[in-house]
């Protein structure tokens, strides 16, 4: 009898082939393009750098997975900012959870 797993974790599909420049096209569009652009820019350029020295695109799919996600939530961030949220009381994540190794 072998130990193996009654399941397997699926990963995410694989963003479409146009996916990133779709992506870039939406933030050059948004009113936080002055930061996001060069941000989501530098991201992907280490993605792609990742990418080369892994064999793997997954560096790729996780930067356009990661600015599909913010993108998506920021009328919800926008909504909690303009009704005068207090952030206050909150601990920053990283603060929890230490440095990334």
């Amino acid at each position: 009898m072998t130990a193996q797993p009654d399941h397997l974790a699926v990963p995410p599909p694989a963003p479409a082939p146009a996916a990133a420049a779709l992506l870039l096209a939406q933030l050059r569009e948004d009113r936080r393009a002055d930061t996001w652009v060069p941000a989501f820019e530098r991201d992907w350029a280490k993605a792609i750098e990742d990418s080369r020295h892994t064999y793997s695109l997954t560096p790729l799919y996780d930067v356009v997975r990661t600015w599909q996600l913010r993108l998506a939530a920021a009328p919800a961030v926008d909504a909690y900012m303009d009704s005068g949220g207090d952030e206050t009381g909150f601990v920053d994540l990283a603060d929890v959870l230490g440095a990334r190794q």
